[in-house]
């Protein structure tokens, strides 16, 4: 697994790409080796993704009768369902970038994508430990949740673009396929592990 200092330059390589600035590039091994290690990054997102978990458990005791319990299998399918929006995403992009005839491109795509993942997972764990918490401040907090979507959005823009080039619609076409699958398929999975809201 890649150790802290090496996911620290990964996320450098990241920062400068959003920047604009190729030098990215050299700080982020995009070879297939290191596409393949880059889904370590599943693991760096864990700790983020698992306070996300328990607020959604939260939510869903809410809706429930009072004395009602949710066992650990919860967490089993919270992590199927993490993994299924992980893996289809970038499953599509493959498809696409074959058909766009700039495979060669891909295992940038997933590298950025992956290793992208990791500072918006605990930025998405952190504001759902808010929302664990007595608060009054649910509207701006869903505000808030709605900016990181934004910003989410504009980062991967501009890493695609450091990767296509000025190619708007190829880049909005990868943004739309890396994003958008996962949020419409999202609800229909949880109602099908079981874990939606009644």
């Amino acid at each position: 697994m890649p150790s802290y200092p090496e996911v620290r330059l990964y996320l450098s390589g990241l920062w400068l790409l959003i920047r604009g600035d190729a030098q990215g590039f050299r700080l982020l091994d995009i070879s297939d080796r290191g596409m393949m290690r880059s889904f370590w990054a599943f693991v760096w997102c864990l700790p983020g993704a698992f306070i996300s978990w328990l607020w959604w458990r939260d939510y869903l005791l809410e809706g429930m009768p009072s004395g009602a319990r949710i066992g650990g299998i919860f967490f089993v399918r919270m992590a199927m369902l993490e993994i299924f929006n992980w893996l289809v995403p970038l499953i599509l992009a493959g498809v696409l970038c074959s058909l766009l005839g700039i495979a060669r491109k891909f295992p940038a795509v997933v590298v950025t994508v992956n290793w992208l993942s990791v500072p918006f997972a605990y930025l998405y764990g952190l504001l759902s430990l808010r929302f664990l918490l007595p608060s009054s401040l649910d509207t701006a907090l869903a505000l808030v949740h709605f900016a990181l979507l934004i910003v989410m959005i504009v980062a991967i823009s501009r890493v695609m673009r450091m990767i296509c080039g000025p190619q708007p619609l190829m880049i909005t076409t990868l943004v739309l396929v890396l994003i958008v699958p996962s949020m419409l398929l999202t609800e229909a999975l949880q109602r099908f592990l079981g874990i939606y809201p009644l």
